[in-house]
């Protein structure tokens, strides 16, 4: 059952009247008009009005409804060829493996340049062509190409393709002399090219931004759809692409690219193509991961995807690509247990630097136009992941640094409206970064030590010019109300039609009104399980992540019978085959 309640007469509009609440944020639902259209929508197209109100939410029409709950390659995939210098890559990369050529894929250490990487060396096996992999060492080499690596595979190599990277490497990649470069990327570019034969990259500043939303490994997966029309043309059959949308599917989801246009289908029939468990790396990982369900873009982003990353950010740098792209099954089991060991590492790390940053951010004051925090010998694996939480935490563009020698390397990660690339970038042409660029939401850079605090303060200016010393703590968005007996696996599968959810693509948030809490417990590390009802029998159990280093744990653990209204997601948990509804909370207010 859902309800859109009667908000007249609310504080200031908010949903149930929350004006504020525990975390500090207003409560924003659907609009009257929204849940006219929502029913009519119901009616017109016979769809449960739960989805329907997600489906209004996105605009999509009765008459788009149905593509829209069906996203397929067929009806959403570009032409290749509307990418500049896409058919130049091509025609290269055909002929370097007609003529038995040796190629070098040099790729990015996080989880899209490893399945990007993944994606060409398990296209290139299955055509008999076996490609050297090189992932730079994050500590000793930093991101991106560089002269002596570049240098060495030239040596050896007639072909180097640079996959979620390059676009920024002018001096690497003409150091590169003998071998021909390809540049396969989506970060910001910059006004020149790096002298590649091709630079493939939807964010360079000649393309309109029409498939700017892709990631690497999207644009690799139009390469090698342009590579199969060319052999095709020719005469020559290739390997199927399809069963390579998991991985496409795993770099869309972990590098937090918006799910819109093709990106849903890619991420769509990935995840279909992951569950039949045909890929040894990735079956390994959902294993050592214990995951006992199909995958969701859930499991992409916080379970496979942070320990694809794990060897990158504290161990080897290659060690995600070559699990992606093994078809050894005993191999990909030993290096997912490793993987997943120096995940928990990471993320002993990460606390450790979470709770520095916090610290010296707080002093600092959490609401400047950027957060930022910088300490001595911080793990740079860590920064970005501990910028992340400053932001959620914040509602602000945060930047992490660790220092060491005369240098700084950090991360950055920004807010929905807020162009962090693109001021990193300019800081940068200013002279007042070592080096520096990203995209919209992520960023990286290095800074000299006695060049931090005017770094940071130019930086602080440019994000305010953009509008975020005004912003607040973040409305929460509701789609609806629901009652606890309403909240059931079917309701939760109708939702999901919807998806994929994810970046730009919200999974849809609902509330649940003056609510008994029944249980409340801390479990792991700050977390906190909760079971809640309307206390007539109905009851829905719930988790909240990290709560109880919040107001939020406090709250719901002080057993003084006090009512709430809590707002989350719904999701299907699933334990020794039994599925059930449970909500993964994210706030709360005292209901009055």
């Amino acid at each position: 059952m859902s309800i859109t309640p009667d908000i007249a007469g609310d504080s200031a509009g908010a949903f149930l009247g929350v004006g504020a609440s525990l975390s500090g944020r207003r409560w924003v639902g659907p609009t009257i008009e929204a849940d006219r259209l929502a029913q009519g929508l119901a009616q017109e197209a016979a769809l449960p009005l739960p989805l329907c109100r997600i489906l209004v939410a996105r605009g999509v029409t009765a008459g788009a409804a149905p593509a829209f709950l069906s996203p397929t390659l067929r009806a959403l995939l570009p032409d290749p060829r509307v990418l500049r210098d896409m058919e130049t890559a091509a025609t290269r990369l055909v002929r370097a493996v007609d003529a038995g050529e040796r190629i070098s894929v040099f790729a990015d250490y996080d989880v899209d340049g490893g399945a990007s990487a993944a994606l060409l060396l398990s296209w290139l096996r299955d055509l008999g062509v076996s490609a050297t992999l090189y992932v730079p060492d994050r500590i000793d080499e930093g991101y991106g190409p560089n002269v002596p690596a570049m240098q060495t595979l030239a040596r050896d190599h007639d072909l180097i393709l640079c996959v979620d990277c390059g676009t920024l490497s002018h001096e690497a990649i003409a150091a590169a002399e003998g071998a021909d470069v390809l540049v396969l990327d989506h970060h910001l570019g910059g006004e020149t090219l790096p002298p590649a034969l091709a630079v493939v990259n939807p964010n360079r500043q000649d393309e309109d931004g029409g498939l700017g939303h892709l990631c690497a490994a999207g644009v690799v997966f139009l390469l090698l759809v342009e590579v199969t029309r060319q052999r095709r043309a020719a005469g020559q059959p290739g390997p199927d692409l399809m069963g390579l949308l998991d991985l496409v599917a795993l770099a869309t989801v972990a590098d937090v690219a918006p799910l819109q246009g093709i990106n849903r289908a890619f991420v769509r029939q990935g995840l279909t193509v992951m569950a039949r468990r045909q890929r040894p790396g990735l079956v390994a990982l959902a294993d050592v991961a214990r995951l006992d369900s199909a995958p969701s873009s859930h499991h992409l982003g916080f379970v496979l995807g942070p320990r694809v990353n794990a060897g990158g950010r504290i161990g080897k740098a290659d060690l995600g690509a070559r699990l992606l792209a093994t078809p050894d099954p005993r191999e990909a089991q030993a290096m997912a247990a490793r993987l997943d060991a120096l995940n928990t590492e990471r993320r002993e790390i990460e606390e450790q630097v979470r709770a520095a940053a916090l610290s010296q951010a707080e002093a600092r004051g959490m609401d400047a136009p950027l957060v930022w925090a910088a300490g001595e010998g911080w793990h740079p694996g860590v920064v970005g992941i501990v910028a992340s939480r400053l932001k959620e935490r914040t509602n602000r563009p945060a930047i992490v640094i660790g220092l060491e020698g005369d240098e700084g390397k950090g991360s950055g990660r920004s807010v929905s409206g807020i162009d962090l690339g693109a001021a990193i970038q300019r800081l940068a042409a200013e002279g007042l970064l070592l080096k520096g660029g990203g995209h919209r939401m992520a960023a990286g850079l290095t800074v000299a030590r006695d060049r931090l605090d005017d770094a940071m303060d130019r930086l602080s200016e440019l994000l305010a010019k953009q509008g975020a010393d005004g912003l607040g703590p973040a409305d929460l968005a509701l789609d609806g109300m629901l009652m606890p007996g309403g909240a059931t696996v079917e309701l939760i599968e109708q939702i999901e039609q919807a998806g994929p959810f994810g970046a730009g693509a919200p999974a849809p948030r609902f509330a649940f009104a003056d609510c008994q809490i029944l249980f409340a417990k801390p479990v792991g590390t700050g977390h906190l399980k909760v079971t809640f009802g309307d206390g007539l029998g109905a009851r829905v159990d719930a988790i909240a992540f990290g709560a109880m280093d919040g107001p939020l744990g406090a709250a719901l653990t002080a057993r003084d019978g006090a009512r709430f209204h809590l707002a989350g997601r719904l999701e299907i948990n699933t334990w020794k085959g039994r599925r059930s509804p449970q909500l993964r909370l994210e706030d709360a207010a005292r209901a009055h």
